[in-house]
């Protein structure tokens, strides 16, 4: 597995990373423990060393799983977690946001414990709280880092406003967003944001939420736990029309002897030598699938068709709920 260094921080990670969130929440009811750990560990087998959770997972159980399945793997591997959410005592849903930073320290103390490490590698924002200032949250991780319980900080979802001040406070290793070929806003600011201040960008659901691995259609019908029945995007009206954007990836697929899900991300992978897409799965065939798209070379004009293509498909649908898209920083 090739790896790369996300921006100027100095955290070198395999080239390919493992989102976890899908093993316990989020896309149905959890997964069974011992076959996902076993996932993960055949994961650091291949040559992944960069695995994302959060608190809110579950919550608590993906921090919690991800923590015995790399137990054996200290000191070859970085694994990333977020605070940020403010979380019913009764039921564990969330119920707003708390970066507040008596907060922050609380969640890496339990973090801490759950991952069954001294030290968080990368500890991410997860939602930008209005109510507290980014100042105050940067100079919270700050005080983390400089405690030994943290080693770089994160941002997630943010604005480039709000990159800029939090990295004068303390220098921010990673952004994590969406970016996929039917989410491309962050080309628009956030892209030229993170190359000038030297900054990775880490993207999740580099797969659209599965959609961009051609095996959902408009017919498709998920748990009812799963949280793509919230999302616009995932009506099944916006699945026929956005179909568009997986026979473009099948298209180019098929001229490389690829699967449409390889493409994806060796898209994202040619965009720039500092992003570091993180796919999810709880398939051991998918999993091996994802690594083999570091591989996949795309010519200039491959990226060329590609983006000329996708220019000409509007992709249907909000990629959040309402309730969700309230809490997107921009």
């Amino acid at each position: 597995m090739q790896t790369r260094q996300l921006g100027k921080s100095g955290l070198e990670v395999s080239a390919i990373g493992l989102g976890c969130m899908g093993m316990s929440f989020g896309y149905g009811p959890a997964h069974d423990k011992q076959e996902m750990i076993a996932l993960m560990r055949a994961a650091v087998e291949s040559g992944v060393t960069f695995f994302d959770t959060a608190e809110v997972y579950g919550p608590f159980i993906n921090e919690e799983l991800v923590g015995e399945a790399l137990a054996p793997f200290r000191g070859q591997v970085s694994i990333a977690t977020k605070f940020g959410f403010k979380l019913d005592p009764e039921t564990g849903k969330q119920a707003g946001l708390d970066s507040r930073p008596s907060h922050i320290q609380d969640v890496v103390e339990a973090s801490l414990k759950r991952l069954r490490v001294d030290t968080i590698d990368l500890l991410y924002q997860h939602r930008v709280d209005p109510d507290v200032p980014i100042e105050d949250v940067a100079g919270t991780v700050k005080d983390l880092i400089q405690a030994g319980k943290v080693k770089y900080f994160g941002l997630s979802e943010a604005g480039v406003r709000t990159i800029r001040r939090a990295h004068e406070v303390q220098p921010v290793t990673a952004l994590q967003s969406e970016y996929s070929l039917w989410w491309r806003e962050p080309e628009e600011e956030i892209l030229a944001t993170l190359e000038e201040l030297g900054i990775g960008f880490v993207p999740f659901s580099p797969l659209g939420r599965g959609y961009l691995t051609g095996t959902i259609d408009e017919n498709t019908s998920f748990d009812s736990s799963d949280m793509r029945n919230t999302v616009p995007r995932f009506a099944p009206e916006s699945r026929q029309a956005n179909r568009a954007v997986v026979d473009l990836l099948s298209r180019i697929a098929a001229s490389k002897g690829a699967m449409p899900a390889q493409i994806a991300i060796a898209w994202l992978l040619a965009q720039k030598p500092w992003i570091v897409p993180i796919p999810g799965t709880t398939k051991l065939h998918r999993l091996e699938e994802n690594l083999e798209s570091a591989a996949i070379e795309l010519t200039i004009s491959d990226l060329a068709e590609i983006y000329e293509a996708a220019s000409k498909i509007a992709v249907r649908g909000a990629r959040y709920s309402e309730g969700a898209q309230r809490q997107i920083d921009r």
